[in-house]
């Protein structure tokens, strides 16, 4: 994966970023029906209660990851090709909810709520950058905030994790073992860790120990310097991504780095902030750090995009 993941990163880094807008919608078309293999008999992998990934051979894809950078190329896009229509209701806020909608349906049907977060997250800020009416912004929020209530509420699972974030001791056998035991492991690390390769909790304690839990691990083994040290690297990549954005004088290259800075920032913070106790448990991967060759091929696929459009 990490063979291919530099060979993706080189093609992302050699293709004009205009590329992208001129095939826009069949990048989405294309990550959508993707997507969707994820119910196809025979093709599907059942794992964590979810229909996530696709079985090919002796390979299996997550497919929801290209659709992360399919649907902000399509709103960067959109948002550059009607910039002086932008801030109507018709090629604005109603073009971008029914975009967001379809995303929705189909990630929520799996259920990825990790990944639907990820998404929605990077597409408002390509939205908002991209020159939203006030107002339109104000409705998009309170529809989300109403959104995720009834999410909550209609999801048994995540109503548990809602839970567990406001009360680390409830079920602590069930819903928070996962908190408790990252905390366990982040504190247990102390200043400078128990040392590479050290940790007890991944042995059976902690769920997902080279995925979702990654960073619990880390603390535990490098401690509080090493786990800033990786922040560190994280903040870097991505103000790096924004200074990018900044200086880039095409709409649509600005737009499309600041998505891509977006995806990061958004997944690095969920994952450790959930690790950490001060958000919600999420299924959200740390970005090269996590095992996942398809997460791992599209970071580094995307970053070689962020250094295409540097180049210009």
């Amino acid at each position: 994966a990490l063979l291919g993941g530099t060979v993706a990163l080189c093609i992302g880094a050699s293709i004009p970023y205009s590329f992208y807008k001129k095939y826009t919608f069949i990048i989405f078309t294309t990550s959508i029906l993707l997507t969707l293999c994820v119910f196809v008999p025979g093709l599907s992998v059942y794992h964590g209660a979810a229909h996530r990934w696709v079985d090919i051979g002796p390979f299996s894809l997550q497919p929801s990851e290209t659709l992360k950078f399919a649907f902000v190329i399509i709103i960067a896009s959109w948002c550059s090709m009607y910039r002086n229509l932008f801030k109507g209701w018709r090629y604005g806020f109603l073009a971008y909810m029914i975009g967001l909608g379809i995303v929705t349906i189909v990630l929520l049907a799996q259920p990825d709520f990790g990944t639907y977060m990820v998404i929605a997250g990077a597409s408002f800020a390509v939205y908002f950058v991209g020159g939203a009416r006030k107002r339109h912004i104000q409705y998009l929020i309170s529809c989300t905030v109403v959104g995720f209530i009834l999410l909550v509420l209609a999801r048994p699972y995540m109503l548990e994790r809602v839970k567990t974030f406001f009360n680390s001791a409830h079920d602590p056998r069930g819903s928070s073992w996962q908190l408790n035991q990252s905390l366990i492991a982040l504190g247990s690390g102390g200043l400078t860790g128990r040392g590479f390769g050290q940790s007890v909790q991944k042995f059976n304690y902690l769920p997902e120990p080279i995925g979702d839990s990654v960073f619990a691990v880390l603390g535990e083994e490098v401690g509080f310097l090493g786990a800033l040290y990786l922040v560190l690297l994280y903040a870097i990549v991505t103000v790096r991504g924004y200074i990018i954005a900044k200086v880039s004088e095409d709409q649509f290259a600005r737009l499309l780095a600041v998505g891509i800075s977006t995806i990061v920032l958004i997944q690095v913070t969920l994952n450790m902030g959930s690790m950490l106790g001060i958000l919600p448990l999420t299924g959200v991967p740390l970005p090269l750090v996590s095992h996942g060759g398809t997460a791992l091929l599209v970071t580094l696929f995307q970053f070689g995009v962020l250094l295409n459009i540097s180049k210009y």
